[in-house]
């Protein structure tokens, strides 16, 4: 049976400003959220919510600096792994989610099975964490990529 079409919730001018905004600055308040988008407080927190329900608005963080904080290496690791079973996949996804350095962990297509980018405090640490990444269960092959610099890092996407 095919799954029913995603349907995406309507949105307006108002609602791409509004998400445009909170993109660029999470932190502001409602009132002056209100003023860019050009409405009234009230519809604006309501506008707001729908959008949190809805899924589309999935959280709010802070933007800190890894370095700042001792995370002085970024690196992305490409994985391969023995098998693409559902459990496999699955089981790979829980174990490296449970890893404080793993910042993001992404399924792919082409290459390999898994984009992972982690944050290691230095050059031992990141040998530490290969280690642990090419002796986890059925892996059978890490492809390290070292960041040098990030020119670029935008969170959300093009409203």
């Amino acid at each position: 049976m095919k799954p029913p079409p995603y349907e995406a919730p309507l949105l307006d001018q108002i609602d791409r400003r509004i998400l445009a905004e909170l993109q660029d600055d999470g932190r502001m308040t409602n009132v002056e959220l209100a003023r860019r988008a050009g409405i009234s407080a009230p519809p604006c927190l309501r506008r707001v919510r729908r959008l949190e329900e809805a899924g589309i608005i999935r959280g709010y963080h802070a933007d800190s600096d890894p370095q700042k904080l001792g995370w002085e290496i970024t690196f992305f690791a490409i994985v391969g792994l023995e098998s693409q079973k559902e459990a496999v996949l699955s089981a790979f996804e829980t174990l490296v989610g449970e890893w404080p350095e793993v910042r993001e962990c992404h399924m792919i297509r082409g290459g390999g099975d898994f984009l992972i980018r982690l944050v290691a405090r230095d050059t031992a640490h990141e040998n530490i964490l290969t280690q642990k990444l090419t002796g986890a269960p059925h892996v059978s092959r890490v492809q390290t990529l070292q960041t040098i610099r990030t020119s670029r890092s935008v969170a959300g996407v093009p409203l």
